[in-house]
């Protein structure tokens, strides 16, 4: 029987994690709230340059799927699929307000316990370690309070800053998806990075404050 058969179908969630202070602020996770839509908007609108060259292509324009009337369908959703133990869903904090989102998606149990993570951050949060410790506090949390064995994440060869928040936090590189997703109308290549539970024994944000790069309140 699995050690999380007492904890029902989703292991895990919901959750509050955190904090842990880097030098943009001190961050912490928390499940989405449907009073997040306007602060949720204003920030993907705010950026849309800044993050729609990274994002799968939709059907609806920027403007229309990142509205504030567009999150509480959103927000359903993700409190749906976190109940049905599919989902991780986070908003990401700094100094309590949102400025971002990370996620840990398509969980699939019995013999393989693996998923993917995925996450945004404001464009002026980044640079301060917001992204590498809410990868961190997440990646800990999918492990060990959620019982995963393994996490991927795609991401695209160009895109240089995200690549350095996986690798920093001790994910591997481990090949080339050819034409993998749809971003920005056309079928673009990602690359693949993956961490298994075995290859961080003492957890990511204990390798952070080891190395200074962030602090336990």
């Amino acid at each position: 029987m699995s050690a999380f058969a007492d904890l029902g179908r989703h292991p895990g969630w919901p959750v509050r994690l955190g904090p842990l202070q880097v030098r943009a602020g001190t961050v912490e996770l928390r499940g989405p709230r449907l009073f997040d839509g306007s602060n949720w908007s204003k920030l993907r609108i705010r950026d849309r340059a800044y993050l729609e060259r990274w994002e799968p292509t939709a059907q609806e324009g920027w403007d229309e799927r990142n509205a504030t009337l567009s999150w509480p369908a959103q927000w359903s959703s993700l409190r749906s699929m976190a109940r049905r133990g599919t989902t991780l869903p986070f908003m990401i904090l700094v100094d309590g307000e949102v400025a971002g989102q990370i996620t840990v998606g398509n969980i699939v149990r019995g013999s393989l316990l693996s998923a993917w993570i995925g996450y945004w951050v404001a464009a002026d949060r980044a640079g301060g370690g917001v992204a590498t410790a809410a990868v961190a506090l997440l990646t800990d949390h999918a492990f060990r309070g959620a019982g995963l064995h393994r996490l991927e994440a795609t991401v695209r060869p160009e895109n240089a800053a995200s690549i350095r928040v996986l690798t920093k936090s001790g994910y591997r590189e481990e090949g080339l998806f050819k034409r993998y997703l749809d971003v920005a109308g056309q079928w673009r290549d990602h690359l693949c990075f993956a961490l298994t539970v075995e290859e961080v024994p003492d957890g990511l944000v204990r390798r952070l404050v080891a190395r200074g790069e962030a602090r336990l309140p």
